[in-house]
């Protein structure tokens, strides 16, 4: 699946979900987090990754709208987090 990067910055989540994600950002760390994110132990292939968490987030948010009891905001804005920093690192590699 190909995941274009214009549409994920139109993504529409509440302003304070966003606002909490991005905070998180700053301690972000590609090999700590993101198999604990996925529950998965390896973290290859960037476009394959990003597709997993796009779906995994559009599920925590369809929860959320629905009102589930099984939504987790921690979890929520730990894909949101993720999600965020792979996009960025997909823009800009270097910053791995």
């Amino acid at each position: 699946m190909h995941i274009d990067l214009g549409t994920l910055e139109k993504l529409n989540r509440p302003r304070l979900l966003i606002r909490t994600a991005r905070l998180g950002l700053k301690d972000y760390c590609r090999n700590r987090h993101l198999p604990a994110v996925l529950g998965m132990g390896s973290c290859k292939g960037g476009n394959k990754v990003l597709s997993t968490l796009v779906e995994l987030e559009a599920e925590a948010n369809a929860l959320r709208v629905e009102q589930h009891a099984t939504y987790s905001i921690r979890r929520h804005i730990e894909l949101l987090i993720a999600l965020m920093a792979e996009v960025r690192i997909l823009r800009y590699p270097t910053l791995q």
